[in-house]
């Protein structure tokens, strides 16, 4: 099977997860990534770019430590997918609450030294997001239409909100990242 031909199936495959369905308003950060509008009101993302971005997200991570790669979430959607891929790749966990200070303050018990962060929504992770960034660390964000993206470093054009759609993110993540490495 040519590669031509292998990525339209692949592509084919991750529609039915709703991986390029967004909401009913986009953000002036977000339109770039917007193809068009669903009848139904939604904005829906072009696919190529979404790939393109979790191949560019994967070549990214790989130039650190893994073990120093922190996946944070405070969506109960996103544990499972970010429980597998931690075990995948072994990168950190982070799940729940953000605890305020754990990027920053070094005097805290669960104060921690990334070199690379991983969110799976700008707005829920915004705590997290905004430590990051003061603490100079880069920000890899899925982030949906009507999510603000100015403090990411890269941003995953997606459905950041499906449990199909999360899974199917860091799957194709986790899929990039282990690809070299065997």
């Amino acid at each position: 099977m040519s590669q031509q031909t292998e990525h339209e199936d692949i592509k084919k495959k991750i529609l039915t997860t709703g991986i390029r369905v967004g909401t009913e308003v986009k953000t002036k950060f977000m339109t770039s990534y917007i193809t068009q509008a669903s009848p139904e009101g939604l904005y829906l993302f072009d696919l190529d770019i979404t790939l393109n971005r979790i191949q560019t997200a994967a070549r990214f991570i790989k130039k650190f430590d893994i073990k120093k790669v922190i996946v944070y979430s405070g969506r109960t959607y996103a544990t499972t997918p970010i429980e597998k891929f931690c075990q995948l790749t072994g990168a950190k966990k982070m799940l729940g609450r953000f605890m305020p200070g754990t990027l920053t303050n070094p005097s805290l018990p669960y104060y921690s030294e990334p070199k690379l962060i991983v969110v799976s929504d700008p707005q829920v992770d915004a705590q997290a997001v905004t430590e990051a960034t003061n603490a100079g660390i880069p920000v890899i964000g899925i982030a949906n239409t009507d999510n603000v993206t100015s403090q990411l470093d890269l941003v995953i054009p997606a459905n950041n909100r499906g449990r199909k759609a999360l899974a199917t993110i860091y799957w194709l993540l986790a899929s990039e990242i282990l690809q070299d490495s065997k």
